[in-house]
């Protein structure tokens, strides 16, 4: 593991990054869920990034991997701000979003708020609005009380030690919801989905599909892929996702 570089909120909170320099539209990575940026995609994609000589950077959500903060004082807004403060003051020019699970739905705030920057958007097994939709309407009615009486909850997870799930982090979800509201997307955007994928289902990216607006929109299935999409065939189709984003932003310059 490299050491990282940090960038110093205005919140205060200390981000740690890797950048690599390149030409544009540059490339970052938004990772999921108590996930980080030394994950396989990560830096499968850094590594593609530098064989064609383009701009790119990977960053830890404050409460995730080396960044400052603990995760469960955490939620989607704080986030969504630090993924702000990355792409304003760490990038120039245009850049392509690649957000990972929770990365894709911070990539969708952030193409709502700061449509003016992005190149383009690539998706993978994309969470949008699951705090609300995934957790919330998913609990039972003693899981409901305990949250609100205790103010979280254990969660089981097949990825190692249990999630903790915060009363903030449902109610603070709820003012970010991407899927109730007219979402333009004015770029180039892919969509990855994997059939077998048992943390987002695929009506979700369906529905995101359905939703959204935008003149250049493709969702793709892979029958059988996981919601890690990290087999050597599912990394080869981001980067074919991300190439077809590129050349359509190209051709949309010229």
């Amino acid at each position: 593991m490299s050491t990282p570089q940090y960038l110093e909120t205005a919140t205060g909170r200390r981000i740690a990054y890797h950048a690599q320099p390149g030409a544009g539209p540059g490339l970052i990575f938004l990772g999921g869920f108590k996930s980080d940026m030394e994950g396989t995609k990560a830096l499968y994609l850094q590594d593609m990034a530098a064989r064609q000589g383009r701009a790119f950077l990977r960053f830890d959500y404050s409460g995730h991997g080396q960044s400052s903060g603990e995760f469960t004082q955490g939620a989607i807004g704080d986030w969504a701000e630090d993924a702000e403060e990355v792409l304003s003051r760490l990038t120039q020019g245009p850049q392509v979003l690649v957000g990972s699970s929770m990365g894709g739905w911070i990539s969708l705030l952030l193409a709502r708020k700061r449509p003016e920057r992005l190149a383009g958007l690539v998706t993978i097994a994309a969470a949008p609005d699951f705090t609300e939709d995934g957790m919330w309407n998913g609990f039972s009615e003693d899981q409901r009380a305990a949250l609100l009486r205790d103010g979280q909850i254990a969660l089981p997870s097949e990825y190692g030690d249990p999630y903790i799930i915060t009363r903030r982090l449902i109610e603070e979800g709820r003012g970010n919801l991407v899927l109730r509201a007219p979402l333009d997307l004015p770029f180039p955007v892919r969509f990855l989905q994997g059939t077998a994928d048992e943390d987002v289902d695929v009506s979700v990216a369906m529905r995101l599909l359905e939703h959204a607006s935008g003149p250049d929109m493709r969702l793709t299935l892979f029958k059988g892929a996981d919601h890690r999409f990290s087999t050597p065939e599912a990394l080869i189709a981001i980067e074919e996702a991300i190439g077809a984003v590129l050349a359509r932003a190209s051709s949309d310059v010229t």
